[in-house]
Formats: structure tokens, C-alpha cells, sequence
């Protein structure tokens, strides 16, 4: 797991969901990451949309969002892409569902929902780490928690507030959560309600995955481009990381393109 700066505005890998170690950060090379383009990974899934989302305010915390206003995604789309990628179809539907959320609130950006399923499967293997799942809507079934943030292996140092500890139960130190991996800080400015009912709900693959696409497009970038890496560096300083996302991220591309 790559370290975590105090005070940035970061997410954490899961302790052990992936294999990564505690403060294995590489930040030899970052620069030859440009040569992960995101062209081809990011097209905007082959769905329906009914009706477009207006654009999100500045991130000063959760939005509020109408059930009318989150996209519809196609059932036969979700179907066909879970089944040829793995990827539980609960999770399916909310990465499509940002992708398509940002073609209308942000159109520029062009992130589409193979990034999203890189970092959750990177992150939590789609809320499926620790032998758990994603319930009907959308919510983990056990929790995914981070180790402690208290400083310690390469760690960053942030104590637990009465807001976080509802999310990981920790008195002392806050812990990343969901399975996009929040921390709880970095959930307070951009926490969103992914969709519809009126929460922003970490836990939740909607929500996380909605919040995740609006952070990673914070710099107004065209993620087609090669301006991809230096983005999910932002969610998590790590080559290695970035290198893995891109690894899944082109896999899924590449398996949905087989699905039609």
C-alpha cells in the first residue's frame, strides 16, 4: 500500500487487498507514467442515458442530486459487460452510470467507467475484499476498512473525528473506507451522492464511484489523454499503483469490446 501524505487530499489502498505494502512508495519515475495514455480505455459506455445530470456545484461537500437527474443506464449493457469482465453487476451499473453523469456535467473531462473499474478492482476487488459483497443497493456487505491512520509503516497521521469514526468506528485514527477507498477527510469535500437518494454514502458503490470520477476530474484535463496517469496519481502517489489501475482498466476495455 502506498503512503499517504497528511493533509493531502489522497485515498489509501487497501491493506493487504491486493498485495501492496505498507509505504512502498515509488516516486522514482513518475514522469514515464505519460506513456499510459488513457485513448481507448475510456470511452463512454454504449448506453442509454434519460435524462442528462446537471453540473455539479464546487466540491464544498455532498451535492444535493434528484433521482430524476441520475442517468439510466442500459440493463442489457450492464449485463453483457458483468459477464464478460467479472465484475459484479451492481458495480457495473454505477461505473457506467459516473461515466455517463460526466458527460454532461463535465463533458471535457472524458473519464470513462474502465478507470473507474481499475480503481475499484485495485481497491477492493469491487467490494468483494475481505469475502464480502455489494447488496442489492449498492452497499458493502462488510466493512472495508483501511488500516490506521496513526503515523506509523509510512502511514500519514490523522486522528479520528466524531464525523469519521461513524464510518470506521476507530476513536483514535482514521481509517480509508468503501470500497473506492475514502478517507474520511477527503469524503467531507467530495462526497456525492451517486445515486439519487439522498446520501453520500461511502460504503456505497454508487456514491464512491461518483465522488471518485468527480476528483479524478478536478483538474479539468482531457483523461483521454496522457494527462491519465498524472490523475490517478492524484488519487494515490504511487507508479506502481497507477501502472496496476492501467493494467485492469485496459482489460475491462478490452472484454466489453469482446461483449458488444
Amino acid at each position: 500500500m502506498p503512503a499517504v501524505v497528511a493533509g493531502a487530499a489522497a485515498l489509501v489502498t487497501l491493506l493487504g487487498a491486493t498485495g501492496w505494502a505498507v509505504g512502498q512508495t515509488d516516486r522514482t519515475a513518475p514522469e514515464a507514467l505519460t506513456a499510459l495514455p488513457g485513448v481507448g480505455l475510456d470511452a463512454p459506455p454504449l448506453v442509454e442515458v434519460a435524462p442528462e445530470a446537471a453540473a455539479d456545484p464546487a466540491p464544498t461537500g455532498p451535492p444535493s442530486v434528484a433521482a430524476s437527474d441520475v442517468p439510466a443506464v442500459d440493463d442489457g449493457w450492464v449485463r453483457r459487460v458483468a459477464a464478460a469482465t467479472g465484475i459484479p453487476p451492481v458495480a457495473m451499473l454505477a461505473y457506467g452510470r459516473a461515466a455517463l453523469r460526466l458527460r454532461s456535467a463535465q463533458p471535457g473531462c472524458r473519464l470513462g467507467w474502465p478507470t473507474l473499474a481499475g480503481i475499484g478492482a485495485v481497491e477492493s476487488d469491487h467490494g468483494r475484499h475481505g469475502g464480502g459483497g455489494l447488496d442489492g443497493a449498492g452497499r458493502t456487505t462488510i466493512p472495508i476498512l483501511g488500516p490506521a491512520l496513526d503515523g506509523s509503516a509510512g502511514l500519514a497521521a490523522i486522528p479520528s473525528t466524531a464525523d469519521s469514526q461513524r464510518w470506521h468506528g476507530d476513536p483514535l485514527w482514521d481509517h480509508a473506507v468503501g470500497p473506492m477507498q475514502f478517507i474520511p477527510s477527503t469524503w467531507t469535500r467530495w462526497g456525492s451522492d451517486g445515486n439519487g437518494d439522498g446520501v453520500a454514502d461511502p460504503t456505497n458503490i454508487n456514491d464512491a464511484a461518483w465522488t471518485a470520477a468527480r476528483y479524478l476530474c478536478a483538474s479539468g484535463a482531457d483523461l483521454s489523454t496522457t494527462a491519465w496517469g498524472d490523475a490517478i496519481l492524484t488519487y494515490n502517489e504511487d507508479a506502481d499503483y497507477v501502472r496496476a489501475v492501467h493494467t485492469h482498466a485496459s482489460t475491462y476495455a478490452t472484454l466489453a469490446r469482446s461483449a458488444g
